[in-house]
């Protein structure tokens, strides 16, 4: 059965169309999107002007229950390491229970915030005691539910952490229910990789970072991987701290970007978050290899991580996409808003993100954003086109900083001007409404499971 959706506006590849109609089959999969057109008669009307869903191409889910309850001085000088700290303390507690209802919680939160896909990249794999679980899929199937439940697509990203330092460091306490072998991680790939194909999820890897995977473990892990599925995405954190680049220097003599490149198969397959210390060289080798960047703007903000080099990676033709990461915000425009503001604080200019094919900022990341979140996700959901997934937003015409504006300026004033309240009246993932006059269906008994988990979990942490 094809259905059908009417915009009067909508923002397609190539940028906004009037009187559009976008259809698709029972699969989810849009059959046609034809602008210039008459509503076709049963077609349902979008409230507002459609845009395309928002990837979220990192997210901890579990971190969301810690947001705003770190931000308070521990140390003569806090940064992202004492953080760290309090994270690992927290993550300590976990169960599997309680991941669930936040994970739930949290992807009811980002539909209805206009993400219609996340990228899950999973690290909390063991119990407590950092013994493996009965079921030693306990905590991804977990995930897996959750985003089944809240109907939000899935790239699920499993973490190789080994090591707690460059040069094979010995983990350390805090990091104990994230250690696996590199068979170990296979062994799980293998066991996930059907329950993700049956729910229509992405299965990919993880290795955590460079300091956290020994040169060997990253070659045996990518080997074992393709052998799974030679096109699964790869995930790493990289460069996000200059005590990790001057880490990396001193252990191998390379900056960590550099590093990655000369000694793994980087390709596009790759997605380098938060790459925000990189050199020149760096900037161009890594956008050449075609790599997405994957951008936590609100979590490198709150962490004091740095500034990305924007200007520098668009130059060089790189493909970038977002993240909520640590999830102190949750809300794919005001993401936006924080990547554009950055690069004016740094640049002191405006409207860093625009060009002269596409002026309009909020436009202009909100195609980018889609097109490098679609990529690292590994999934067919780079917007508004045949052959991808049915996954839109709808604007709220009728919300105070939209309405009796043209198409263009309602997506502006959605990213730059909304105030922190939303903006969307409707969200489709696959064709299925999943946030209709702003709501979520499972809005409240989600919400209260998130605020019982969290609760749970604050009254037994040290």
């Amino acid at each position: 059965m094809t259905q059908t959706l009417f915009a009067a506006d909508a923002l397609l590849p190539g940028g906004w169309a009037r009187n559009v109609s976008l259809s698709w089959d029972a699969a989810g999969t849009f059959t046609r999107v034809e602008a210039g057109v008459q509503p076709a008669p049963g077609a349902q009307v979008a409230a507002g002007p459609v845009i395309p869903g928002m990837p979220n191409l990192h997210s901890h889910a579990f971190q969301r229950a810690i947001a705003g309850l770190t931000e308070f001085r521990g140390e003569a000088q806090d940064s992202f390491w004492s953080w760290r700290t309090l994270m690992y303390r927290f993550a300590s507690r976990l169960d599997p229970l309680q991941l669930e209802a936040i994970a739930l919680g949290l992807y009811v939160e980002m539909l209805e915030a206009g993400y219609t896909a996340v990228c899950e990249f999973h690290y909390v794999h063991h119990d407590a005691d950092g013994r493996p679980y009965a079921d030693d899929a306990t905590l991804a199937l977990a995930l897996l539910r959750a985003a089944q439940r809240a109907g939000i697509g899935l790239t699920l990203l499993p973490v190789l952490y080994q090591t707690s330092g460059f040069g094979g460091l010995a983990p350390n306490e805090g990091q104990r229910r994230f250690i696996r072998s590199t068979d170990s991680m296979l062994a799980l790939l293998e066991r996930l990789k059907p329950l993700c194909d049956a729910q229509g999820a992405r299965l990919g890897l993880a290795p955590h970072s460079l300091r956290a995977v020994p040169p060997e473990g990253l070659r045996e892990a990518l080997a074992g991987l393709s052998a799974i599925d030679a096109s699964a995405p790869v995930h790493i954190h990289i460069a996000e701290q200059t005590r990790e680049v001057d880490d990396c220097i001193g252990w191998s003599g390379q900056r960590p970007v550099a590093w990655l490149l000369d000694h793994a198969p980087v390709d596009a397959r790759w997605c380098l978050v938060h790459a925000t210390h990189m050199d020149a060289d760096e900037y161009r080798r890594a956008a050449a290899s075609g790599a997405v960047a994957g951008l936590c703007p609100t979590t490198e903000a709150n962490l004091g991580d740095g500034i990305f080099d924007l200007v520098a990676w668009r130059a060089a033709g790189g493909a970038w996409g977002i993240g909520s990461d640590s999830h102190i915000c949750v809300n794919a425009a005001e993401e936006l808003l924080m990547l554009e503001y950055s690069q004016r604080l740094a640049t002191r200019q405006r409207n860093v993100a625009a060009d002269a094919a596409q002026p309009q900022v909020a436009a202009a990341m909100t195609l980018a954003a889609v097109q490098g979140g679609a990529q690292a996700a590994g999934r067919r959901i780079a917007g508004l086109a045949v052959g991808q997934q049915a996954d839109c937003t709808v604007l709220d015409a009728t919300h105070p900083a939209l309405a009796g504006l043209p198409a263009a300026d309602m997506l502006s004033s959605h990213v730059f001007a909304s105030h922190r309240t939303s903006a969307i009246d409707a969200v489709w993932v696959a064709g299925e409404p999943r946030v209709q006059a702003g709501r979520h269906l499972l809005h409240d008994s989600a919400t209260a499971g998130f605020v019982a988990a969290r609760s749970q979990l604050l009254t037994h942490t040290p």
